[in-house]
């Protein structure tokens, strides 16, 4: 330095410098190092800087005048340095020699003002709206300019005048410009051009947010105060970044994931070749090349062990590493700080000792542990922001990614994951890898930190750490194994819940027939029986938990006892003094938090890695071929092609369709026949692609609209369900509600077509969802049409009339390509083509004629069922000819609710009536003649003033938005929980805590004092006792933990979630129908997995570590206040500040977290209803609208969850200021009172100042979660206290044993709704039935027939009148007395997963011979006996590995098993074909004779024999007599019946 500076201007000097009371820095120290330091900070940046900016470019900013303001003042700042320079030359001139520092240092700094002025321009153009570089950059300048502007000062009044004044002057302008600069810096430019900023309604601030306001989070504290002051909507939060956005996220991970499988398979491609080197069959010649890939495929499959699995987690790390490196960065800045403070500690120590030291250096310290521990705080918080958006965008990638995958997996793989399997990956694996990013830095950070650590120690006690490491190492191998075992637990516990969940999602799936069969108690048996292992695996986790618990907190002063005890009495030199203790446990408190939080980090790396191969297989499940169907074939005139087609629903099973040819020539209409379980539908998937083609060739040409059995039906209004995303075109629109008979149904829907169906479509009725299936069909307006028997689900004329105008030769599809699958045979001479398939092969082929000719399996079928029909046919078309001088022939749907439009009734007597309505109904002023053309155009102006009609009512939401509380959570829910885990127990443990804290402070009082004895020189003979005591009181501590822990974990929380499971699950199941048909299954389902674990785990584990922080802030702050009861003076304004943001920090985020939870649902809804509907959603090519669906849901949910995380960095600043500011305070009364202070009492209280912080910023951290999960005790409450239906069982009402015994029913002046408020569906129905008769009820969709079989098991519950049976009212008997003394097979065949054992028979009532005997005389014998299982046959999820029809059997078997004297039959063979529904109707007639039959038929030829039929029209009676009675009297009876050809 002497070469630079010359002689005359030593660099360094102690005297002037440190042992003064008014010190100073000498000339060249000032000129060097404090001019350099900023110079050598920006050209080191300069370069990554630069890059940064070249890759980020968000447009360019206007010139503005702070820009120009700061561009000015940065060439002034260059000219003044150059004068400096300049004028140097001149003295050289002069011929007085500076030394070469006066040429250096203003070149330097004017070279490096040039560089900062570049950089503001540069920046403009880049779009950077605030320079963090350049406000550091002059933060420095000013700092390192204070100490020159004060020495100048001082030199200038010592020696009072100024030597040198150019270069004290352009000193003074230097220093003016730069405090300008730094000022100016600290405003924001405006928004770039073009920038999203100024398009988005509500942006997210931080994109415009300064440097200063990004690093303290003060852009958040809108929205913080907007939330306290009232809580925060939908409409109050920002929108989402682009980098966090689903588009951005999901692109990212997928196109790394595609690059993983493909080089997965380029890398199974190497391996094969050199598996076998035969050509591959060449794919032209089918036929011959058939055999050999099959050859290959064995030899592949031993070669695939081996070759390597495309990685997740590689795709997860290439697209959200780089971004995450940037907070590891921060956080090894960050490590390293923490070690500054307590060798500031030891200085302060050390300061107090000596008494003749001068004051500033205490202050000075004081003041630097407060600016280092500032620095942490913001360095770490932003290291948490990063990681922490790490995390949301990978929840986001990975949701994205899992619903893009499950629209198009086979369904071979579809069995092996359930809907809740994958709603589970979906909720609960990607939050795993959400939780881990936060703490993933920990992995090399504790290491790091450990190492540090152990380094000063050894420094500050030499070898005898060594004793302490050795605990710690001890230590080790026991959380290992615990954390080992607990991820044992864990993975049990997750199956547990799996399968409790799957059980509760098929319980509300069927809901109404465990109601109808009274089976409640038996699958609440089964839950709880589940819930019961679940808990037991919780209470093992608790006990382990407790153990790792008390291992970890005492560690720290096991080690700290280990290692002073070892220290002194290895060497009776050594002296434990304060500075060496205190040093010590601030260091071994820093060895604390990495130690605590390895074992935490190694169980999330573990459950995380659990999830990410659960991820990864599922991921990796096999696609849809989607080759298999060839769409681009238009060589041939052939619409529908299958050409030795071979299917199998997966790889492993034998192929359900053989040898299948069919050609389907372009707008002809082709009827596929055959028994149950054939594989009609089995055909229809196979010509969608959704099965596997084993050989074969399958082409369609053209669009395809696609029907299938069971209609699939969103949670949309009926429009939308309608549309299906296509543009709404009006007149098209009616035509299709017409054609499908929709038009009266609209009437009766409370919102017309805007009426918002439920979930699966629960508010419509089966043939009523059929239709809207139909309609989306036909609005679709494709070239194929594949229906799969949607004529079952309606009755007969309205089956008649969908397919007279629909489907048949007359129909609006007449010219399109139709595939129908049916059973009604009355339609099977109108169709071009019929197909029959018999065991998955095609028996026979061709038109209606020639299949009678034939005379095979096909004409054998007929003669049985059809004979007369065709005779009635053939008259109906004559009489139709003679008629049309008088009208049209009365069209079925309509003749019945002719009174719809028409305000008459209707008169049944007089045909020319009748005829005279419909003309006005249908044509509406046309020529009635013309009927071809009533059939195709449909009436617009009655429509549209229909819907005119509609308009006023307001529309009714079926289903209740989730309530969201709002505003603080009630303490009467605290106490809900507190009672649940008992009161006294709840005191007791609070006690406990407290006593825990007591003993762990008392220890460190007992430190303190003993390190006093070093002052006194009494160090040896207090040796023993003082160890002893400290031990001791260490001891307790532990114990007290162990004890607490064991009594709140491990038995009374669990009890509290034990109790209240069950009260929730009892609530929902004697909830009423209503409940179910309102709250979507997801919602419930939401309460019973999370709500639910919320208060299995996450509740006890915040009330164990609240209690501890709150115990221990408190404990500090006493401490500090008696030590220097100054301290008391600070704390007060710090409390009301540290209250006052903790107000505003819960309020806020208690309501973004509900917010998040709330929008968190219709994700899992969407994507359950996406699963059950994929095929359709494929079928209509819809694929992307969903994702883009699913896309938009998850980012409604991260709105919420984004102001969430930054609401935690945003309190965590202002805590930890608190914090710092207490240290400070701790410091400076330290110094100020060290005259009566000893240095022990010192070390306490800035030690315990020194981590106050942390339990601070925990406690309200903890507060907030606490509110956030405590919320869950009150939604569990919520659903245990629902409206409950009637009693299951009246104690002094029950019906005698063998009650009912004749079967007598009576309708009393019965009235009923669905809900209050709704009309009735009902209206004063009065009829008597003896016991034994048969009776039909007949009626179009949704005049009330399957109301009427609710009501007499009071599913729906009596607005007036009463039904008696055999003399006892129902209303006044237990629900189970009556629902289990009524038989029903229900409309919908309902089957649980679980042996079909269970499913016929839940209870176990009954023997084998009789379930063997019921399934004889239901049909299922020989299906059952060639199963391998028998009785035991596992059915899967709804019972789909069954077909419908068999599922129907299955319902029938468990109604000949109950037997009881009253069977009431809902539409039950609407999906057999006719043998097996003559089966079933012969079988129901030998079996059930002297029992009372209410059938509700679509099919009339069921019910011609039967006693009595009852007509009913929108809910009352129409008509009541025997069905001969009934035809004579030309009603409406005797026309429906004329539709399906049953009279002339």
């Amino acid at each position: 330095m002497e070469r630079l500076c010359g002689p005359n201007l030593p660099f360094w000097e102690a005297n002037q410098t440190l042992h003064t009371n008014r010190p100073d820095l000498p000339e060249c120290f000032q000129l060097s190092v404090l001019s350099w330091l900023p110079c050598v900070y920006l050209w080191a940046v300069f370069p990554i800087y630069l890059f940064y900016l070249k890759r980020n470019h968000s447009g360019y900013i206007m010139m503005s005048i702070l820009n120009r303001f700061k561009t000015v003042l940065g060439l002034l700042l260059w000219i003044v340095c150059w004068t400096d320079l300049f004028y140097t030359f001149h003295e050289l001139r002069q011929g007085d020699t500076q030394p070469p520092i006066y040429f250096v240092t203003p070149l330097v700094l004017g070279m490096t003002m040039l560089l900062a002025t570049f950089l503001i321009q540069f920046e403009r153009l880049r779009g950077v709206q605030s320079s963090g570089v350049l406000l550091i950059f002059w933060f420095l300048s000013v700092l390192c300019a204070i100490v020159p502007f004060r020495s100048k000062i001082l030199q200038a009044s010592s020696q009072n005048a100024v030597t040198d004044k150019l270069r004290f002057t352009t000193f003074y302008f230097y220093f003016g410009l730069v405090v300008g600069e730094l000022i100016l810096c600290c405003f924001n430019e405006k928004p770039p051009l073009f920038s999203n900023v100024v398009t988005d309604p509500n942006p997210c601030p931080e994109t415009t947010a300064g440097f200063l306001s990004t690093v303290t989070f003060w852009w958040f504290t809108r929205m913080a105060i907007k939330g306290y002051k009232k809580p925060l909507e939908e409409k109050d939060l920002w929108s989402l970044n682009k980098r966090d956005t689903s588009k951005v996220a999901v692109r990212k991970l997928l196109q790394e994931w595609e690059k993983e499988l493909a080089k997965a398979k380029s890398a199974e491609n190497c391996s094969n070749q050199a598996a076998y080197s035969k050509p591959p069959p060449s794919t032209t010649n089918h036929a011959a090349g058939e055999s050999s890939p099959d050859e290959a495929e064995v030899l592949l499959s031993n070669q695939k062990a081996a070759t390597r699995q495309p990685s997740f987690l590689r795709a997860l790390v290439k697209a959200f590493g780089p971004y995450f490196l940037i907070g590891s960065a921060f956080k090894l800045l960050q490590d390293v700080i923490t070690f500054v403070n307590p060798q500031l500690l030891r200085l302060l120590i050390s300061f107090t000792k000596q008494k003749t030291a001068p004051d500033w250096w205490g202050y000075s310290l004081a003041f630097l542990m407060f600016f280092t521990a500032i620095l942490q705080t913001l360095i770490l918080h932003c290291q948490f922001q990063y990681c922490f958006i790490t995390g949301m965008n990978i929840r986001t990638a990975v949701i994205g990614a899992i619903y893009r995958k499950s629209l198009v997996i086979t369904n071979a793989a579809k069995r092996s994951s359930t809907v809740g399997e994958v709603v589970n990956l979906m909720s609960v694996d990607a939050q795993r890898f959400m939780d881990l990013t936060t703490f993933l830095n920990m992995l090399w950070s504790a290491p790091l930190q450990i190492m540090l650590a152990l380094y000063f120690l050894w420094q500050n006690l030499g070898p005898s750490v060594l004793a302490g490491v050795a605990v710690m190492v001890m230590l080790i191998p026991l959380n290992a194994v615990i954390a080992m075992k607990t991820r044992a637990f864990q993975v049990e516990q997750m199956q547990h819940k799996d399968s409790r969940i799957k059980l509760m999602n098929e319980i509300l799936n069927g809901i109404k027939v465990l109601k109808l069969y009274a089976w409640e108690n038996s699958f609440k048996e089964k839950i709880l029986a589940i819930r019961q292992k679940e808990l037991n695996v919780l209470r093992k986790m608790a006990y382990l938990g407790a153990v790792s618990t008390m291992a970890w907190t005492s560690a720290p002063f096991l080690v700290a006892l280990t290692t002073f005890a070892v220290y002194v009495t290895v060497d009776e030199n050594n002296v434990l003094d304060a500075e060496r203790a205190f040093v010590s446990l601030s260091l071994f408190n820093i060895l604390r938090f990495p130690l605590n939080m390895l074992p935490q980090v190694i169980s999330s790396l573990v459950q995380a890695s659990v999830s990410l191969k659960r991820i990864q297989r599922f991921l990796s499940h096999d696609e849809l071929d989607p080759d298999s169907v060839d769409r681009k074939n238009t060589g041939t005139e052939f619409a529908v092609t299958v050409v030795n087609g071979k299917f199998t629903w997966s790889k492993e099973d034998p192929p359900v369709l053989h040898n299948i040819n069919v050609m389907v020539p372009q707008g002809s209409l082709l009827a596929v026949v055959g028994h149950v379980g054939c594989g009609k539908s089995s055909l229809i998937s196979a010509l969608l692609g959704e099965v596997e083609k084993l050989e074969g060739e399958v082409s369609i040409r053209g669009s395809v609209a696609y029907v299938p059995q069971q209609a699939w039906i969103q949670n949309a209004s009926l429009r939308d369900n309608i549309l299906f995303g296509k543009p709404y075109n009006e007149q098209k629109y009616c035509c299709v509600l017409e054609t499908c008979a929709l038009t009266p149904d609209l009437e009766v829907l409370p919102g017309g077509d805007m009426t918002e169906i439920g979930e699966k479509g629960i508010n419509l009725s089966g043939g009523q969802r059929q239709r809207v299936s139909l309609a989306r069909a036909l609005y679709s307006d494709t070239d194929i049409y594949l229906l799969d028997d949607p004529l079952s689900a309606v009755d007969a004329h309205v089956a008649k009339h969908i397919f007279d105008n629909l489907i048949g030769p007359e129909g609006v599809l007449k010219g399109k390509t139709r595939i129908l699958v049916t059973h009604g045979i009355s339609f099977l001479p109108q169709v071009d083509n019929i197909m029959v398939i018999v065991d998955g092969r095609v028996s026979e082929m061709g038109s209606y004629q020639e299949l009678l000719k034939q005379n095979g399996a096909f004409a054998e079928f007929l003669r049985t069922y059809a004979l007369e029909d065709i005779v009635e046919e053939e008259e109906e078309e004559a009489s139709e000819e003679s008629m049309a001088e008088e009208g049209p022939f009365p069209d079925d749907a309509l003749s019945i609710h002719t009174d719809m439009v028409d305000s008459e009734p209707v008169i049944n007597e007089a045909k020319r009536n009748f005829i005279r309505q419909i003309s006005i109904i249908s044509a509406d002023g046309e020529n009635p003649k013309s009927r071809s053309v009533r059939r195709h155009n449909c009436s617009q102006r009655k429509h549209s003033e229909q819907q005119e009609k509609k308009k006023p009512q307001d529309m009714q939401k079926l289903i209740q938005s989730e309530t969201a509380e709002t505003g603080r959570v009630k303490s009467k829910v605290y106490l809900e929980y507190a009672k649940a885990v008992g009161v006294l127990l709840s005191v007791i443990i609070c006690f406990l805590y407290g006593c825990q804290s007591a003993a762990a402070i008392g220890a460190n009082i007992w430190l303190s004092q003993w390190t006093n004895d070093a002052l006194t020189n009494h160090t040896q003979e207090n040796m023993n006792m003082r160890v002893g005591v400290y031990a001791a009181l260490g001891i307790a501590q532990g114990v007290l933990l162990l004890g607490n822990c064991l009594l709140c974990r491990a038995y009374s929380m669990l009890r509290a979630a034990k109790f209240m499971h069950c009260n929730m699950l009892q609530g929902v199941l004697r909830a009423p129908q209503a409940f179910f048909e309102s709250t979507p299954t997801g919602r419930v389902l939401n309460r019973f997995s999370k709500d639910v674990d919320a208060i299995d785990s996450y509740i006890p584990d915040n009330i164990d570590i609240w209690m501890r922080t709150f115990w221990y802030t408190l404990n500090v702050l006493l401490i500090c206040s008696i030590l220097t009861p100054m301290f008391l003076v600070v704390v007060a304004p710090l409390m009301v500040f540290y209250w006052w943001v903790q107000r505003f920090y819960v309020a806020t985020s208690r309501q973004l977290k509900r917010l998040e939870s709330v929008s968190r649902s219709p994700i899992y809804s969407h994507f359950s209803e996406t699963v059950t509907g994929s095929s359709v959603i494929r079928a209509y090519g819809r694929h992307s609208a969903f994702v883009l669906m699913s896309d938009m849901k998850v980012d409604e949910n991260q709105k919420s969850y984004y102001p969430g995380i930054v609401s935690n960095r945003w309190l965590g600043v202002r805590i930890e200021f608190i914090g710092n500011c207490m240290v400070l305070f701790a410091a400076l009364f330290a110094v100020t009172g060290r005259e009566n202070l000893n240095p022990g009492l010192v070390g306490l209280s800035v030690s315990y100042a020194l981590q106050v912080t942390m339990s601070l910023n925990w406690m309200v951290r903890m507060t907030s979660d606490l509110e956030n999960n405590i919320v869950a005790v009150e939604r569990v409450k919520e659903y245990s206290e629902t409206k409950t239906e009637a009693p299951w069982e009246v104690e002094d009402k029950k019906p005698p044993p063998d009650w009912p015994t004749e079967g007598k029913v009576e309708f009393q002046d019965y009235s009923v709704r669905y809900r209050e408020g709704l009309d009735l569906v009902l209206k004063n129905l009065t009829l008597s039935v003896k016991g034994g008769e048969k009776i039909g009820i007949v009626g179009r969709t949704g005049a009330g027939k399957s109301s009427m079989t609710l009501c007499l098991f009071r599913l729906l519950e009596a607005a007036a009148g009463e039904i008696v049976i055999d003399g006892l009212k129902i209303s006044e008997l237990g629900l189970h007395d009556l629902r289990s003394r009524l038989t029903i097979i229900p409309q919908e065949p309902v089957l649980f997963s679980g042996t079909l054992k269970m499913n016929l028979d839940p209870f176990e009532k009954y023997s084998d011979e009789e379930l063997w005997g019921a399934l004889q005389q239901s049909h299922l014998h020989k299906f059952v006996s060639n199963q391998p299982a028998k009785l035991e046959l596992e059915c899967s999820e709804g019972g789909e590995n069954l077909s419908v029809g068999q599922r129907q059997l299955v319902c029938l078997a468990r109604a000949l098993l109950r037997k009881t004297r009253i069977l009431i039959l809902d539409e039950a063979t609407a999906a057999v074909d006719l043998e097996t529904d003559d089966l079933i109707q012969s079988t129901i007639r030998t079996q059930f004779e002297d029992c009372t039959v209410f059938t509700i038929a679509h099919r009339l030829n069921t019910i011609m024999d039967y006693t009595r039929v009852l007509v009913l029209d929108k809910g009352q009676i129409a008509e009541f007599d025997t069905p001969a009675n009934l035809i004579s009297q030309r009603g409406i009876f005797y026309g429906m019946t004329k539709d399906a050809g049953l009279t002339q």
